[in-house]
């Protein structure tokens, strides 16, 4: 039961709101995917997956309501072409509930920390357990089909060791020592990240009906391909496997279903994902190279989600989070 015991904190209501507003996105991807789906284990997880997103919807408008305060709009059935063809084979729908699942975690189980409320913290918790928990089935039904291709294993080492030289942090010339355990982990989930976000642009650039957009996808399209590239080369230079394309698995289809306006926020969201996935592989690297590379694709990133967002606000379509008081608003009232 939800309480009133203080108001929420910015983390509290902001945490709340990107929440309903992904999983309103999420419910509109979704339920067009249940349209089509035919393997019937693949359903299960994916109708399992609407119904988490519905059910958090709906906590979050209660929670809302209790506070006085309005949910946001988000996405809605005006969002979706339920009729539209298919847009993917359903293989795809598993890579993309693991993307999505993986954004989700991000949200939900750095919030926990920071919430003061009980009743929110709790709400999270349990929605981190809920999406771990769909996360894990997911895997499990992508492994039963030979799909999952995980990061390749590297020999245990035999014994404790300590760095010993300031090479150990070079990598641009001479002598580069090969990528420990974490590095390999992150080049390996960023081009899993990348695959996912490729096809879903290749999908959206076939559909989307503003050319202005449509030109935004396949621009955003070339900077995946050219992450893709130099992260699957660093794994290859060590003799090391990078996770295929799923580009095949997007079907012909030009029929839209769904709106400009989602899929715009969508690829906003899945880039804005990105920065947060270099960052957190930026503070386990310890190499140069690697350090750099990053850095340039962040700042890849920062342009196209900022170019992105100046299109939604051109269009009107850009939701305002909950922001601080104007102070100086006020003052000059």
């Amino acid at each position: 039961m939800f309480t009133n015991e203080k108001p929420l904190t910015a983390a509290e209501l902001g945490k709340l709101w990107v929440s309903y507003m992904g999983n309103s996105m999420g419910k509109c991807i979704l339920g067009h995917y249940l349209q089509h789906v035919e393997d019937k284990n693949i359903e299960r997880v994916v109708r399992n997956a609407y119904n988490l997103s519905d059910k958090l919807m709906n906590k979050i408008t209660d929670i809302f309501k209790k506070e006085n305060i309005p949910h946001p709009v988000g996405f809605t059935n005006a969002d979706v072409d339920l009729a539209a063809p298919r847009l993917f084979s359903d293989q795809y729908y598993l890579h993309y509930l693991r993307y999505t699942c993986k954004a989700g975690l991000s949200i939900y189980s750095i919030a926990i920390p920071l919430m003061s409320r009980k009743d929110i913290r709790q709400f999270f918790i349990h929605t981190s357990e809920a999406t771990a928990n769909l996360i894990s089935d997911i895997n499990n039904v992508i492994l039963s089909r030979g799909n999952l291709m995980d990061p390749a294993p590297i020999p245990p080492p035999q014994k404790v060791d300590f760095v010993k030289k300031q090479s150990y942090l070079k990598g641009f010339m001479g002598e580069t020592r090969p990528l420990h355990a974490l590095e390999i982990t992150h080049l390996y989930d960023n081009i899993d990240n990348n695959i996912t976000s490729k096809a879903l642009l290749i999908a959206f650039s076939q559909t989307a009906v503003d050319k202005r957009i449509k030109n935004y996808f396949i621009r955003g399209k070339k900077i995946t391909d050219k992450h893709i590239e130099v992260n699957t080369q660093k794994l290859n230079d060590d003799n090391l496997p990078a996770p295929s394309l799923l580009d095949h698995l997007v079907t012909t289809s030009i029929t839209p279903p769904y709106s400009d306006k989602l899929m715009l926020a969508h690829k906003i969201d899945m880039f804005s994902m990105k920065v947060r996935s270099y960052g957190n592989a930026i503070s386990l690297n310890g190499r140069r190279d690697l350090g750099a590379m990053y850095g340039k694709f962040l700042g890849d990133l920062g342009a196209y989600v900022e170019d992105g967002a100046n299109i939604m606000i051109d269009h009107g379509w850009m939701e305002q989070p909950p922001q601080a008081v104007d102070r100086d608003s006020l003052t000059t009232n």
